[in-house]
């Protein structure tokens, strides 16, 4: 049986730190970061990556299209 493992990259710049992705995320993978981008906004990151299953709910809800999910087929 095969597990699926996702990842995401955010364009931190881009990034106004709305929070709509966090709140979207089943699985509560995603956190706004304690730093801030060039604009001065907290940025979003992966809070706890090794839940990510890659369901794009996050880069879905991004209004300014800042997160790109990755998807990798783990076989058990």
């Amino acid at each position: 049986m095969a597990n699926i493992k996702g990842t995401i990259t955010v364009d931190v710049e881009r990034c106004k730190g709305c929070g709509v992705c966090v709140g979207a995320c089943p699985f509560d993978v995603l956190a706004l970061s304690s730093e801030v981008n060039g604009k001065g906004y907290p940025f979003v990151c992966q809070a706890r990556g090794e839940a990510c299953t890659g369901c794009a709910n996050c880069a879905v809800v991004c209004p300014d299209g800042c997160i790109e999910v990755f998807r990798e087929i783990c076989k058990k």
